[in-house]
């Protein structure tokens, strides 16, 4: 087995990849001024022609110098890159001039994405309206257009003039989900709005980008083409998402199931389907082009890749696959050997030069964590068994690949998606294959669109496969042990883990028994700070009041354990309950048998490990009492007739909540009595969740 060198001189793209994704981090988490990140660069470009200057034996003993110099450059450089892709920072971004009622001009962005109760797209503020007059702007907004029966006729390119009020975009607060907020600005999104057809006018010229449109157009084709000829709604939505990324039609259970399998990535799109359609090319020139396959196979292959990249909506991890791809085929075209090391950081490298906030980005981190553990581990992994059988050999060699992935993504997966699969390795064993025939069925399926009866013979055999992959996948998933849930992973434990994983490999490749001890004792120390973590957790006592639009949901935690106050209609929402309860629970350790649930009451006031809470979910009675009734919280719920200087007479209340199933204008009163009362007070809408230790 080739070992992997470990010196970064044989890596010249890795040596300025690392400063490079330092200078990022340390932009975003630290808020470096960009002059100190300019300042770096500046010196170390004056630092490397002072040092072309030197003797040549002078250069080889301050060899050290040049590597600063060099860390200095790139490392500014990540720094001036983040500051500088920031909307925030661009000085015409229009929150900079925003203020209430300030007309704005924005083109959509995407073709309309249908919602429950309204229509949703991403739009670009082109100007915005101020005292000199209209002026040009920057930044993203989402729009969402109120359903008033027809679909409303707005497309890509559409340019709109909005009346309405912007909102800022906001967390929901409730502990261990997605920072929304972060994501959106990492898009250039910070904004958000809901119109209706009086708060927004629609103009006459469009702006649209040609390539764009038939890039949409192209996808809306395929989508049609598929939903033609491949019978039932779930085999069509997988068809869309495995062929082009299109996910918008996929079932949420059929979603967690592939996830809980550990075959999410059939569905994400990814490198996986780039490099199945990169070796169906390899194949077509190898069998019918081969003697014009010296110039036409490079352009062919790069120009089919980018189209599908940019159709399947250019997400990271097909990104990754594209300029890696790019680079190998160049690289053969021109007879030079690529390093996968390199090709890996040099693509990485473009990327988040393009985009450093894909560094975020869980497809992008999966992504390259399992490239670069299928080229450093598959080979060992490989040689653990000999089969003479070229079957049993080619059955092994998946095997291999699916396992040697799996050692450096296991600590991204665990850090984000708090689970495991125990049976990925036959999930994948079986799907990954099926969904290759069924990659190239679709294909077929779309070069036979033309000719209606085998179109339909095809379509049909496809969607075969497609019910069989979504049945071996629901059937795996209905396995009472195929995944380990509720696995909490700090980014310190994630650390930990890493570390102790590249000790380990150290030993492997070159037996150095320090590395062994080292890697084992940092093994021992993340299953300490486990341990440290779960005890910790035994003795909390909290209450959570989630925020979930138009819901009450309550958790009074002790321990482990919890009981549950709110709406039945959350614990019946299995993707409201996985959306914004499980993540808190995961993130606290807490069991998920044999909890409570405390019946709808009204008025009851729950005393809980020394406090009292006050469910005020119904006016309250018109008598009031000679003596005020001591709370340490209420939480009024379910929009009672209620007012504010009632319940100062009526109790003695420390904290007021008002959860997230009040209207908005009802909470917008409440908050200006409490206020003129002097009362503290704690809106879950405006504020996000509410967390109190007790």
């Amino acid at each position: 087995v080739a070992k992997p060198v470990i010196s970064l001189k044989s890596y010249p793209f890795v040596r300025v990849l690392l400063p490079f994704m330092a200078g990022i981090i340390l932009e975003w988490y630290l808020v470096v001024p960009v002059v100190y990140g300019m300042l770096l660069l500046a010196l170390g470009l004056i630092g490397l022609l002072l040092f072309s200057f030197l003797a040549l034996s002078t250069q080889y003993l301050l060899k050290w110098v040049q590597g600063i110099c060099i860390l200095f450059i790139f490392l500014g450089m990540g720094i001036a890159v983040a500051y500088s892709k920031n909307i925030q920072h661009h000085a015409k971004w229009f929150g900079n001039s925003y203020i209430n009622e300030t007309p704005l001009i924005v083109t959509i962005q995407e073709p309309l994405e249908e919602k429950k109760n309204s229509f949703k797209a991403m739009a670009e503020v082109t100007a915005i309206q101020n005292k000199q007059g209209w002026q040009k702007a920057e930044g993203r907004i989402i729009v969402y257009f109120k359903k008033n029966g027809a679909k409303p006729s707005i497309n890509y390119g559409t340019r709109i003039l909005i009346n309405k009020n912007l909102q800022s975009i906001t967390n929901s607060g409730n502990p261990g989900t997605l920072d929304y907020k972060r994501f959106c600005l990492f898009q250039g999104i910070t904004h958000q709005v809901f119109l209706s057809d009086n708060d927004f006018a629609q103009l006459k010229q469009s702006d649209a980008n040609p390539l764009q449109t038939a890039l949409f157009k192209t996808r809306d084709a395929v989508i049609a083409c598929l939903q033609q000829y491949i019978p039932g709604k779930k085999e069509q939505a997988v068809a869309e998402a495995l062929l082009i990324g299109y996910r918008n039609d996929l079932d949420r259970d059929l979603v967690q199931a592939y996830s809980n399998t550990g075959v999410v990535h059939i569905i994400a799109i990814s490198g996986l389907h780039l490099a199945m359609i990169y070796g169906l090319l390899e194949a077509f020139f190898s069998v019918f082009l081969r003697k014009h396959s010296r110039w036409m196979k490079p352009i062919v292959i790069i120009f089919v890749l980018w189209v599908f990249t940019l159709i399947a909506g250019a997400a990271p991890s097909i990104l990754r696959a594209a300029v890696m791809f790019t680079g190998i085929v160049i690289g053969d075209a021109l007879n030079r050997k690529t390093n996968m090391y390199n090709t890996l950081a040099a693509s990485a490298f473009v990327l988040l030069l393009i985009n450093p906030f894909y560094l975020w980005d869980v497809g992008f981190q999966l992504s390259y964590a399992a490239v670069l553990s299928i080229v450093i581990f598959r080979q060992p992994v490989y040689n653990w068994l000999y089969c003479k059988n070229k079957i049993l050999d080619a059955v092994w060699k998946l095997n291999a690949i699916t396992l040697s992935a799996q050692v450096l993504t296991i600590p991204i997966i665990l850090f984000h998606f708090h689970q495991f699969s125990t049976l990925f390795l036959i999930s994948n064993f079986i799907a990954v294959p099926l969904s290759g025939l069924i990659l190239y069925g679709e294909l077929l399926l779309l070069c036979l669109s033309w000719f209606g009866f085998a179109a339909k013979l095809t379509g049909a055999a496809v969607g075969l496969l497609l019910n069989a992959l979504n049945s071996f996948i629901e059937r795996t998933d209905s396995i009472s042990f195929s995944v380990i849930d509720g696995l909490q992973v700090s980014i310190l434990q994630m650390l930990v883990l890493y570390a102790g994983i590249i000790l380990l490999a150290v030993f492997l490749f070159y037996k150095h028994k320090n590395s062994c001890i080292a890697g084992l004792s940092l093994f021992c120390i993340f299953f300490i700070l486990r341990v440290y973590a779960v005890a910790d957790h035994c003795n909390q006592q909290k209450i959570i009041i989630y925020n979930i639009p138009k819901h009450t949901a309550i958790d009074f935690i002790a321990g482990n354990h919890y009981c549950f106050a709110g709406d039945t209609a959350v614990l019946n929402d299995h993707f409201l309950r996985n959306f914004n309860l499980r993540p808190g629970r995961i993130q606290n350790r807490l069991s998920n048998k044999g909890n409570p649930v405390i019946p709808e009451l009204s008025n009851v006031i729950l005393n809980f490990h020394g406090k009292s809470v006050m469910l005020l979910n119904s006016p309250l009675p018109n008598q009031t009492s000679i003596k005020k009734i001591p709370v340490d919280l209420i939480i009024v719920s379910k929009n009672p007739k209620l007012y504010i200087a009632d319940v100062q007479r009526t109790f003695d209340c420390k904290q007021i909540v008002f959860d997230s199933s009040n209207p908005m204008w009802k909470i917008e009163q409440w908050k200006k009595d409490c206020n003129n009362l002097h009362l503290r007070f704690h809106s879950i809408s405006y504020d996000g969740a509410f967390e109190m230790n007790l």
